[in-house]
């Protein structure tokens, strides 16, 4: 699909479309959360990895087989912590916040490790709380949204916890880094507007086998150092290397963090359309 310019009319015709879908209703769903899961085990823990490396599940007690959205913060790879993002709150789904280690405390690639193996726990564990393992979508948002790209992509990650990457429903990164991330070149002392497209960025793992991906962006105008140029060339990539179901969506008049919000909007219908699984307006 070619990269449209999204308006908030066309995002609010976007929830007006969801709401008119033959889909439960919101009404009589239960939800849970349970906290402070550790994804990682074992005596040798660091300190930094038995706080980090932790995970919330939120999820509709009273449904089964339902769809799973696993968020990764952002932060630059730098900061933050795990959330489960409001606007994906009630929606008949599940939402996964993963915490995972960050730099200087850690360097490249332990924080895509870390994340992995938040993703792999779910893939292990989630039919336990009454979800698919087969309907489980990867997203989040700037370094959430690199991390989710290079799971994806690089399948190297999983398959280190024994899971195929192509099992993943899908990808939804919102503006992630498609080159090597800024703060990845920090630590090699290259400067952020040096561009490198190495092993570490998720364009170097292009391929035409890879999970549906909807890659979201702010304005190319008014985002991070040509993060829209970024995604687009990524979008380019995947269409040559055969993927049929890549998507570029670019919120126009919305900057990096404004773009976060209404990019929620384009989540669940993604989700209906790679898994037929209802979720609620």
């Amino acid at each position: 699909m070619i990269s449209r310019l999204l308006h908030p009319t066309f995002l609010a015709a976007v929830a007006l479309w969801i709401s008119v879908l033959p889909l439960p209703a919101a009404d009589g769903l239960r939800y849970k959360t349970v906290r402070n899961i550790d994804y990682r085990e074992g005596e040798n823990l660091s300190e930094k990895a038995r706080e980090r490396c932790r995970l919330d599940i939120y999820y509709p007690e009273n449904v089964k087989d339902y769809a799973t959205v696993v968020w990764f913060h952002g932060g630059g790879l730098t900061e933050g912590s795990r959330a489960v993002p409001e606007k994906l709150k009630e929606k008949g789904i599940a939402v996964v916040a993963a915490g995972y280690r960050l730099s200087p405390d850690v360097s490249s690639p332990t924080y895509v490790e870390d994340a992995a193996a938040a993703l792999a726990w779910v893939f292990q564990n989630i039919e336990k709380y009454g979800g698919a393992s087969s309907r489980i979508f990867v997203s989040g948002h700037s370094a959430g949204g690199y991390l989710t790209l290079m799971l994806g992509l690089d399948k190297h990650y999983l398959a280190a916890h024994g899971i195929d990457a192509n099992s993943i429903a899908g990808l939804i990164p919102f503006s992630g880094q498609a080159i090597t991330h800024f703060t990845v070149r920090k630590e090699r002392g290259i400067s952020e507007k040096q561009p490198v497209v190495d092993g570490m960025a998720p364009l170097y793992h292009a391929r035409g086998d890879a999970p549906p991906l909807l890659l979201i962006t702010g304005d190319r105008d008014l985002e991070l150092l040509g993060r829209y140029e970024e995604n687009a060339y990524l979008w380019r990539m995947m269409k040559i290397a055969g993927h049929k179901t890549t998507e570029l969506q670019e919120l126009k008049g919305l900057n990096h963090g404004a773009m976060a919000d209404p990019a929620f909007d384009l989540v669940l219908p993604f989700i209906q359309e790679h898994t037929k699984t209802p979720v609620a307006p």
